[in-house]
């Protein structure tokens, strides 16, 4: 195992931990334009992320003209909240408070935990491109076996639906396509995805950082 595959495995490792000790995450903010704010319960005033895990109990105010797309990753209900408006986080979904309730879609089986793994996907990819560690060579991807193949072959299938069924903007298809190539290392389709990012996204940094992560592994 080269020395960058073992960095990734020990992160991916940590994830999993981190995972498992902050069950009370229920969704990922997966898309976010203007000046969203957000407290959690008790706590003061932030500004919200995108790619900020989501926790239940969570407030977001949305003034006019911001937009705020949630994940919520048990029953895979997608949620886009525009300003002017508040919501408060449940478990499954969210409580309009004031303004217009949300647009929400239910996503494919297994795209919600897909896409719960996209903050640590950039954390990988800043990773694997900082100073000291080798990221060209080695790390390539072995064989699939018939198995793995028909897993990304199911989410292929999977990504065309979820792009046939989103906004020219929404990068959340591209996003859970990403994830599970990432697994398989599968550099040269994962370039693919990452320019289909940055064409809709040009200016999403999050995706700029994982062009330039692919890029670097080519």
């Amino acid at each position: 195992m080269s020395k960058l595959q073992s960095i990734l495995a020990a992160a991916l490792l940590g994830v999993a931990l981190g995972v498992s000790a902050q069950s009370s995450d229920v969704g990922l903010v997966n898309q976010l334009s203007g000046d969203v704010n957000y407290a959690s319960q008790g706590g003061t005033q932030s500004k919200a992320q995108a790619f900020m895990k989501v926790r239940q109990g969570d407030r977001f105010t949305l003034p006019a003209g911001a937009q705020l797309r949630l994940v919520y990753f048990n029953g895979s209900r997608q949620e886009t909240w525009k300003g002017p408006s508040s919501f408060k986080a449940g478990t499954q979904q969210s409580e309009a408070v004031s303004g217009q309730a949300a647009e929400a879609v239910q996503l494919p089986s297994g795209v919600a935990q897909k896409i719960a793994q996209v903050p640590n996907l950039v954390q990988i990819a800043k990773l694997g491109r900082s100073g000291g560690i080798a990221v060209r060579g080695g790390g390539k991807p072995g064989r699939l076996s018939s198995e793995q193949q028909a897993e990304v072959s199911q989410a292929k299938a999977t990504y065309a639906q979820l792009r046939q069924k989103s906004s020219a903007e929404d990068i959340t298809p591209e996003l859970y396509y990403y994830s599970v190539l990432q697994d398989h290392l599968l550099y040269d389709e994962m370039k693919t995805v990452t320019d289909e990012m940055l064409k809709r996204q040009p200016s999403n940094p999050e995706a700029q950082e994982l062009a330039a992560y692919v890029k670097s592994r080519i």
